[in-house]
């Protein structure tokens, strides 16, 4: 270490100038050998989350402030996420940043200050959960009603798991699988997380049967006993699973948060393995009581038919009796049908008999002979009707040619007129339209068509004269006398 005495005097009687390097390292040294070994209680407050893995905050009190770091490889091991207003107490070393002309203590581990501390993160953690749906209720899903395999994740050794076990033994005895984890302490949340994970993965059909049902199951204890089980990201893990889950943390009066994750909470883990198995006994009463109600209703049923058959069969006569009617029948049907073809031919035969003597010729000739001059009458009017339609049609179609004549465009130009049409085929029907070059068609009675160019100014049609006009008087053949 080297001491900065600005008063030793050198050789020359000056103070010994130092480089600004050597004065921020030898401070660095000086605070790093006093200050190895820190515990620092205050509120955190400018939480920073820097990409590269490390945490920078700010720990202060009422009076002071000093800044904080937890390395990329210390922030796995911390109990508690850090955040904004927590009161904690953090242990580390005091050090300087020589670029920035300031110290910073760099925290290796950090836990809550008190139990308020812990509950007030663990409300705010359970708020923003409640906010991502993890705790919704159309997110949890339903128990199998008799599960062939059933998961626990529990400590190996202690009374919770024995008493899961015999539970299930009295019950439902079915295949348990045990996953083995610590219970209490930093680790547990993990391995808790990764045990979920673990039966999760397994493959339906696999070597190891993937469980139907799975059980988290831990005994009672503080606050902080249980604190494990309000891990973040083992709540993550538990809303992630595909396999129900029951949380059997504690005792009734404790709650954790993976109670709100899980799909079934129970109140202590023997009510756990109650609530993933039946009851094998009652379900066998069950069976043995619906076998015999089918039984009996079976029983009912077949003398309730044998019954109506004895009834039906005491309603009903023999069959040769029936048999023998009818025959009999037959035999006096079969015994009366000759003599009655025999008066039915005879009553048709004097019918057609009385109906013969008034056929004669003449009653189909006269309906003949009546309906020919109606035809002939017919006939003669006839001939006269279409000629007189045949004129007066031909009268219509000459007034129609009359008219064709007189609304035909082409009939003046026979008169001596003709029709002026611009280039693009417009009549023209005033002179003063038309330019002075401008090509113009003129089309004449015969048919032919002329071009033309327009010359010369437009020249205004005489103006007409005022006044009474004397008469003309023609020249007379007579000569002048004078």
């Amino acid at each position: 270490m080297t001491d900065v005495t600005p008063e030793s005097p050198a050789e020359d009687g000056n103070a010994k100038p130092y480089s600004v390097s050597e004065l921020a390292f030898a401070l660095k040294r000086t605070l790093e050998d006093n200050y190895g070994f820190v515990r620092l209680r205050g509120e955190i407050s400018k939480t920073t989350f820097h990409s590269n893995g490390h945490i920078y905050l700010t720990l202060k009190d009422e009076r002071a402030a000093i800044d904080g770091v937890v390395w990329k490889g210390q922030v796995r091991g911390l109990s508690i996420r850090p955040e904004q207003g927590l009161e904690v107490i953090v242990t580390g070393k005091i050090t300087t940043y020589p670029s920035g002309s300031r110290y910073q203590i760099v925290i290796e581990t950090l836990e809550a200050a008190g139990i308020g501390a812990l509950l007030a993160q663990l409300e705010r953690l359970k708020a923003r959960l409640a906010d991502e749906g993890l705790f919704a209720a159309e997110r949890k899903q339903a128990l199998p009603s008799m599960p062939a395999v059933i998961g626990v994740i529990t400590s190996p050794t202690g009374a919770v798991i024995r008493d899961i076990l015999h539970r299930i033994r009295d019950r439902w005895p079915c295949r348990v699988i045990v996953w083995p984890v610590v219970v209490q302490g930093e680790a547990s949340a993990g391995q808790v997380a990764a045990a979920i994970r673990g039966f999760n993965g397994l493959a339906a059909g696999g070597a190891i049967p993937r469980p139907d049902v799975l059980i988290v199951a831990r005994g009672g204890g503080s606050v902080e006993d249980l604190w494990a089980f309000n891990d973040e990201g083992l709540a993550r893990a538990v809303a992630e699973g595909a396999i129900p889950l029951i949380s059997a943390v504690g005792h009734e009066t404790d709650t954790t948060l993976i109670d709100f994750v899980s799909d079934r909470r129970a109140p202590t883990p023997t009510a756990a393995a109650e609530m993933a198995t039946p009851v094998l006994a009652e379900l066998k009463a069950l069976l043995g009581d619906l076998g015999a109600r089918m039984h009996r209703c079976g029983g009912r049923t077949v003398a309730d038919r044998r019954g109506r058959v004895e009834a039906a069969d005491r309603a009903l006569r023999r069959v040769r009796d029936l048999v023998e009617l009818a025959a009999q029948r037959f035999n006096i049907v079969a015994g009366r049908l000759g003599a009655g073809l025999a008066r039915n031919a005879a009553v048709h035969e004097r019918d057609l008999v009385a109906v013969a003597s008034r056929l004669s010729p003449l009653l189909l000739k006269r309906p003949q002979a009546v309906q020919r001059q109606r035809l002939d009458s017919v006939a003669a009017r006839l001939r006269p009707g279409v000629t007189r339609g045949l004129e007066r049609a031909g009268e219509r179609l000459g007034g129609l040619g009359k008219l064709y004549l007189a609304v035909d465009p082409e009939r003046p130009l026979q008169r001596g007129f003709a029709r002026v049409t611009r280039a693009d085929g417009s009549i023209v029907h005033a002179g003063a339209g038309l330019a002075i070059g401008e090509d113009v068609a003129i089309k004449f009675g015969d048919r032919i068509t002329r071009h033309a160019i327009i010359a010369g100014g437009a020249s205004e049609p005489p103006a007409p004269k005022t006044g009474r006009m004397r008469p003309k008087i023609p020249p007379s053949p007579q000569g002048d006398l004078f």
